[in-house]
């Protein structure tokens, strides 16, 4: 069996994310971010990784904003991240960033690119009352992952206040509390 590439767990993630997308009905509900609505979580997916590699030198053709078109915005972004990675040159391609050091496109990528599109996958669906189950491996890798890294995450000013949940919580219930998600947020 073959290892999952950045392309293909970006392909995965992405494409549970486009479903989501895809299955919004109403753009301006509340989403769990506060002060957000569902719109907005897209607007965030398609400004601020094209920002963070335009800082880097890697420019990404620019498509439709969610504010105009979400639906548009996000197939755009999708189809342009998955270009990249999909090709060796530009997913190797070096970049250095001041806070995360430097790594290729594809590190960028895979460490905090398509982890946020993952957890943003739940703030959407819960917004527009779509399936918000998450895959609960994914979850739990997660959670180990960024435990140890708490206090840079939170200083970071990128999450919320960890919420408190049950001991024997499952694991996409134990992401969302660290995150700073309410699990029980109802729009």
């Amino acid at each position: 069996m073959t290892e999952e590439t950045t392309a293909d767990r970006h392909r995965r993630v992405a494409a549970t994310f486009t479903e989501r997308v895809r299955g919004t009905t109403d753009w301006d509900v509340p989403a769990p971010v506060e002060g957000w609505t569902a719109r907005d979580v897209v607007d965030h997916l398609t400004t601020w990784f094209p920002g963070f590699l335009a800082g880097s030198g890697v420019t990404l053709p620019a498509g439709p904003t969610a504010q105009d078109d979400p639906v548009g915005a996000w197939e755009h972004q999708t189809a342009v991240v998955q270009a990249l990675l999909d090709d060796p040159a530009s997913a190797g391609q070096a970049i250095e960033n001041p806070h995360i050091g430097a790594m290729t496109v594809a590190g960028a990528a895979d460490m905090i690119y398509i982890s946020d599109v993952f957890m943003h996958t739940w703030d959407l669906a819960r917004a527009t009352g779509q399936d918000d189950r998450l895959d609960p491996e994914v979850c739990a890798a997660m959670v180990e992952g960024m435990e140890p890294m708490e206090d840079l995450m939170r200083g970071s000013g990128q999450y919320g206040p960890r919420v408190p949940v049950p001991d024997d919580a499952d694991a996409q219930t134990r992401l969302l509390g660290f995150i700073g998600r309410d699990p029980d947020w109802k729009p």
